[in-house]
């Protein structure tokens, strides 16, 4: 037993004496007091380890930062793309809405202008768009509409925009019509000139665009129209092919024929039949169509 209990003691060694410790736990208590003032005994110790052992700690971030930011970059750099892809939708959508903004803002335009129209003739309007012209080995000068019979569209009716005068409408299918323009050389349109109310025909030269006129001659051949005179339609019975009072043009200039031995005017037209687009079909009030009607009174059908 007694050799046991040696074995024991030398197994777990001497033990410190209480003294011991306590003159630790002073120094201890007495490094944390000097370490708290402005200017500790122990700096110039401290200084000397971060020289020592600074170069190396920076030395060592240096090294790991590369390996430490790959995952952020990884992060950074997907959201850099998706707001890349974000800005590229919005900068494209941007330049779609300024290349259409000018094309939407005549359409507009055109259909306020059609809407007035309607109030002031007077006459309910099927609206429709150009989309097609007509063949040019035909030599006729035609266009294609979007409306047709199903919207309320037949043979022989008046043809506008917010302009004046487009033509007539010639033939129809279930959903477009075929437009003659009154510049086309087989064109006849009754014409009367608004100051003096003298009455003639129309007939157009067959050409489109800013060198497009026509030419009014007058049934009295005595009757001599004044410059810049706006010409409206005379008008048909049962207002077909042309309703009355719409503008056609106006007066540039007059000569006479020596072979007829009468007065003759040439109208520059007020519609510019090389940009149609919107225009409306002169409909009875009350025409049942597959689209909304401009009814005479402005409002829609």
């Amino acid at each position: 037993m007694a050799r046991e209990r040696r074995w024991r003691g030398d197994l777990d060694g001497p033990r410190p004496s209480r003294a011991l410790l306590v003159a630790l736990v002073l120094a201890c208590l007495t490094l944390i007091t000097l370490d708290s003032r402005d200017s500790s005994p122990i700096d110039p110790a401290r200084r000397a380890v971060g020289e020592v052992f600074g170069p190396a700690e920076v030395a060592t971030a240096a090294a790991v930062r590369p390996f430490t930011a790959v995952p952020h970059w990884f992060r950074s750099r997907d959201a850099m793309q998706q707001d890349l892809l974000d800005l590229q939708a919005e900068n494209s959508q941007l330049k779609s809405d300024i290349a259409t903004q000018d094309y939407d803002r005549n359409r507009l335009e055109e259909y306020d202008g059609l809407t007035t129209a309607a109030h002031s003739l007077g006459y309910s309007l099927v609206p429709a768009r150009v989309v097609g012209l007509g063949p040019s080995q035909s030599f006729s000068r035609t266009v294609t509409i979007d409306a047709g019979s199903d919207a309320g569209v037949h043979p022989d009716l008046t043809v506008i925009n917010n302009d004046g005068l487009v033509g007539r409408v010639l033939r129809v299918t279930r959903t477009t019509a075929t437009v003659l323009l009154i510049v086309d050389s087989d064109s006849v349109v009754g014409g009367r000139v608004g100051r003096s109310m003298e009455v003639g025909f129309l007939h157009g030269r067959g050409v489109l665009g800013s060198d497009g006129r026509l030419d009014l001659e007058l049934v009295d051949d005595t009757a001599v129209p004044a410059k810049h005179d706006t010409v409206v339609t005379w008008g048909s019975e049962a207002g077909g092919p042309y309703v009355s009072g719409v503008p056609v043009g106006r007066v540039v200039s007059v000569y006479s024929s020596l072979r007829e031995t009468a007065q003759r005017a040439v109208i520059d037209p007020f519609v510019d039949f090389g940009a149609l687009d919107l225009v409306g079909v002169v409909v009875p009030s009350g025409t049942s169509s597959d689209r909304a009607v401009i009814e005479a009174d402005g409002s829609l059908g």
